[in-house]
């Protein structure tokens, strides 16, 4: 292709961001507010990233979205964008973990060393990754630790080497879609399919474990 352009959307907290790169250089990025607001901003700020790339919708020829875990509701708007924005323009739809969004994430790469990403789980609980970040800025998954509790934190992050990376940790670094920068072309991020992709929430939603509990079985059982 003579100018790839890839549009990257990450929505894992309450802030949904945005990139666009060309043959994986990022070109501009912009991020919306994802709770509290009258109306959906996620995909006007997807509309307006683009066009500061000089480019739209129909020009994305590859996709790639934060596949969670985090926010059930933030996901759900950002993968439905995702999915819209592929089945228009035919693009294809690849994915990359949100906790690598972390470690890859920030305005300028992280010193060399072992990432501890973690991502609030509620219940006193959080998703976390271990990752390790190279003198050249690529990130590589050291091992992914699932669910842990808050109060292990510190244990996990003695026993990987790894630093404590996150929203509210000592490095308070959230997501950023711009992070794909780092992660292009690499083992990270993976191709899926449209029909049958859906993010990694990282666990049910608070409305279908209530309606679980309440009627002793599993939704759509």
């Amino acid at each position: 292709m003579s100018d790839l352009v890839t549009l990257a959307i990450d929505a894992s907290t309450y802030v949904g961001t945005v990139a666009v790169l060309r043959h994986g250089v990022l070109v501009a990025q912009g991020e919306a507010a994802m709770r509290g607001e009258n109306e959906e901003r996620l995909m006007p700020a997807v509309v307006a990233t683009l066009a500061e790339a000089g480019c739209s919708a129909r020009d994305v020829q590859q996709v790639i979205a934060g596949d969670g875990p985090g926010s059930f509701t933030s996901l759900r708007i950002a993968g439905a964008i995702a999915k819209g924005i592929c089945a228009g323009a035919s693009a294809e739809l690849c994915v990359v973990s949100s906790l690598a969004l972390i470690v890859a994430g920030h305005g300028t790469p992280l010193p060399a060393g072992r990432y501890l990403a973690l991502l609030d789980a509620m219940r006193a609980e959080r998703y976390a990754a271990v990752y390790e970040s190279a003198t050249d800025g690529g990130v590589t998954l050291v091992e992914s630790l699932g669910i842990i509790p808050d109060a292990e934190i510190a244990a996990m992050a003695a026993r990987y080497g790894a630093s404590p990376i996150g929203p509210r940790q000592l490095l308070d670094i959230a997501p950023h879609a711009r992070g794909v920068a780092r992660l292009h072309g690499g083992p990270l991020v993976r191709a899926v399919s449209l029909d049958a992709w859906e993010p990694a929430y990282g666990r049910l939603a608070e409305a279908q474990v209530k309606w679980e509990a309440a009627n002793g079985r599993a939704l759509g059982s």
